[in-house]
């Protein structure tokens, strides 16, 4: 690491145990490795649930682009689904 900058941080006493618990394993070898990994993970985890949220906005938006829909109400959108299913299911059995 070419600099190191230190930070002073807070945590419940769980996980300051969880942290010790893995240097005295000998998984870390310091409470910094700990920290830099549960952050890389954070950091992974958020890109991956910002792509989804734009994932989302691009599927709504191809929606709204798409029009208005067809089927009238909510016992129109169930009945085109329960023979969606049904045909899936009759295919199946064939």
């Amino acid at each position: 690491m070419a600099h190191i900058e230190k930070l002073s941080i807070a945590l419940t006493p769980e996980m300051a145990e969880i942290v010790r618990q893995c240097v005295e394993s000998g998984e870390y070898a310091n409470s910094s490795e700990v920290i830099r990994e549960a952050l890389r993970d954070w950091k992974q985890k958020r890109s991956l649930q910002q792509n989804e949220i734009e994932e989302l906005r691009n599927l709504w938006q191809a929606g709204l682009d798409s029009g208005p829909g067809h089927l009238a109400d909510m016992n129109a959108i169930k009945a085109k689904a329960r023979q969606r299913f049904l045909s899936q299911q009759d295919a199946e059995q064939h």
